[in-house]
């Protein structure tokens, strides 16, 4: 319903993690097998077979997290006759590093910039406020929370779960809780697009209650193919792991040697 574009909220060092995540999340896009010519709307089943066969191995999929049953016949990626090649699993796969591989996958371009879009203007903040390494291990814990508890929901369906949506959601409860009160410049579909100046609570507020709408599936057509469910848990998780640090509290130390041989210069709290 509303676009954001940018926050009016300075940073003090650089989000190098923030940046990396975005740069890693288009990378590992770019080389996803299959899904160039399923984008474009002309994909083969060779290529369909072969997007399968990846998605089966490094995805993460709520059976197999909850039960830790691996399926005994899975897509090799090659095609026989009118359907794709089903045989024993020539790998052996971790359910719970699938979470950590699935974060990096997307189903399409749309599915990639709009998350890349949120992590960008909301992700640098929250590095600013945690330092690099807190902010890339809030950032797994949001994505894990959000797997996880989505498959919880969900524990015997085989259907992949992908995408970076659950670790972003966090960030922007984390957002939330940290600075409610920021700016931030949305375009609003009304006729044109309008550009306006919003609290960041009415726009994250009001993100999340649309994905507690949509994760019941009101209001919203096909929302099986959407795991709303996971944002709603993934942006708990970020306000949970943030609260500490909520305006009023100092920030934490950053612990030596970590900031590519730099301290953490001082910081103030607002």
């Amino acid at each position: 319903m509303v676009i954001p574009v940018h926050d009016v909220n300075p940073v003090r060092r650089t989000p190098v993690v923030t940046y990396a995540l975005i740069a890693a999340n288009v990378f590992v896009f770019l080389f996803m097998p299959g899904l160039s010519g399923s984008t474009a709307g002309d994909s083969s089943l060779a290529q369909t077979c072969h997007l399968h066969a990846f998605l089966e191995h490094y995805a993460a999929v709520p059976r197999e997290l909850i039960h830790h049953q691996l399926p005994q016949l899975v897509p090799t990626g090659d095609v026989r006759g009118a359907g794709c090649v089903l045989a024993p699993p020539g790998y052996d796969k971790s359910p719970a590093l699938s979470v950590l591989s699935a974060m990096f996958l997307h189903g399409g371009w749309l599915h990639l910039l709009g998350n890349m879009l949120f992590l960008l203007i909301f992700g640098n903040n929250i590095e600013d406020r945690m330092g690099h390494v807190r902010f890339a291990l809030f950032y797994a814990a949001c994505g894990y929370a959000a797997s996880y508890g989505f498959a919880l929901l969900n524990a015997d369906s085989t259907d992949p779960l992908i995408g970076a949506s659950g670790a972003i959601a966090g960030v922007l409860g984390g957002y939330l809780v940290l600075y409610p009160k920021a700016r931030v410049w949305v375009l609003v579909p009304f006729l044109v697009f309008l550009p306006l100046r919003l609290p960041a609570w009415l726009v994250l507020g009001f993100w999340f209650v649309l994905q507690a709408v949509y994760s019941s599936g009101e209001g919203v057509s096909g929302a099986g193919t959407v795991a709303y469910a996971a944002h709603v848990v993934g942006f708990l998780a970020g306000m949970l792991l943030a609260w500490p640090l909520k305006p009023g509290t100092p920030p934490p130390p950053e612990p030596r040697g970590l900031l590519f041989g730099r301290r953490a210069r001082p910081r103030h709290t607002w």
